[in-house]
């Protein structure tokens, strides 16, 4: 008994001793304040809280739409498009992460992000989101069409609205989030006159390929079916991009409970993945090219890329792991870019070799 009574006391001592200790050199651990908000800070501040890298794919997107249509445009109209696109997707990405603040802080890649960190307070950041969500849609509005301006204002509203509350509630929000990816080039369609819906006087046109019909090509200068197209080839993208993606950050989505395929049926998800890179071969390889946006030369050109990144997604699909996942992720960050440089080379009406003066030396040469 007094064995006990004497352990007892003992440990009692030390966990006093240990606690006045704790206390001690936590009295004297200095209070560290928060960086003064200073221009670069400000600016750094903004960046984060715009996405910036997915803010300029947003607008690599967008200008793809832009330059690929037969519409003319000037370089005003070129430049104010681009950067209302940037303001458009900063304004939704920031508020998304003023709805999310509690649910970044319990993941490891979200933790840094400034609302979390603290490094900029709420009402700040929802007065930037505010008004680079007005000027987006009124520069838009402004310098384009009322067309360009409700494309570009609805998806501020579809991220920050929908996108957002269904993250955690339901997977088809990866679904709302495909739509708003599939917008941008559209919105760059739009912005040089073009029609979203048919009408009597922009009827939908489809361009067969040269063994198929002997009439001599017109050039199409609007045709509703091509934004459709711009649209499919983002949407598709995105699952075959995504999806991987979400499977290796599948435990910081479940920690932070959100309803993403990759967490509630990983083998559903990489199915997903195979599918829309498997639908990329007809939207490249048929689509775009009916739609006279390109010559049939880039439904051949195009295979190459689409068979490279379907097979490392069917790999993702059949193995399922976390390496085949980053696999096809890093070929979908070339894919892209890729795929839209050869709609520019193949881009129906455009005479490369002339635009670049190698056409005319060859005459010059041969007429010597």
């Amino acid at each position: 008994m007094q064995h006990h009574v004497l352990k007892s006391g003992l440990n009692s001592t030390f966990f006093l001793k240990s606690f006045c200790r704790a206390k001690s050199s936590l009295a004297t651990v200095p209070f560290r304040q928060l960086e003064p908000l200073r221009p670069i800070n400000l600016l750094k501040n903004y960046a984060q809280l715009s996405k910036s890298r997915l803010s300029l794919l947003m607008v690599l997107t967008t200008m793809s739409g832009f330059a690929i249509s037969p519409l003319p445009a000037t370089l005003p109209v070129l430049l104010a498009t681009a950067g209302s696109t940037f303001l458009c997707s900063a304004a939704a990405n920031t508020l998304n992460q003023l709805q999310e603040i509690p649910f970044d802080a319990q993941m490891a890649r979200t933790r840094n992000r400034p609302l979390v960190r603290r490094s900029i307070t709420p009402l700040h950041s929802a007065g930037f989101a505010l008004v680079t969500g007005v000027a987006g849609p009124a520069i838009l509005w402004y310098m384009t069409n009322p067309t360009t301006a409700l494309l570009g204002a609805s998806n501020i509203l579809l991220y920050a609205g929908p996108y957002t509350w269904m993250k955690r509630r339901t997977i088809w929000n990866t679904w709302v989030g495909a739509i708003v990816g599939g917008i941008p080039p559209v919105m760059g369609w739009t912005a040089c006159g073009g029609h979203v819906f048919p009408t009597a006087m922009n009827p939908i046109h489809f361009v067969p390929p040269p063994f198929l019909s002997s009439a001599p090509l017109e050039l199409l200068t609007d045709n509703p079916l091509a934004p459709f197209a711009l649209f499919m080839l983002l949407f598709s993208w995105q699952f075959a991009h995504f999806c991987p993606l979400s499977h290796v950050v599948r435990a910081s989505y479940a920690q932070a409970g959100y309803r993403m395929l990759a967490v509630t049926s990983p083998r559903k998800n990489s199915l997903v993945a195979l599918r829309h890179a498997l639908l990329l071969f007809p939207i490249c390889s048929i689509l775009i090219p009916l739609t006279g946006l390109t010559t049939w030369t880039f439904a051949l050109t195009s295979l190459v890329p689409n068979i490279i990144w379907s097979h490392a997604t069917w790999k993702f699909w059949r193995v399922g792991s976390e390496k085949e996942a980053k696999i096809a992720f890093r070929h979908g960050l070339w894919w892209l870019p890729v795929i839209l440089a050869l709609m520019m080379v193949h881009k129906q009406g455009v005479n490369w070799a002339q635009r670049l003066g190698l056409q005319e030396a060859e005459e010059d040469s041969s007429s010597l």
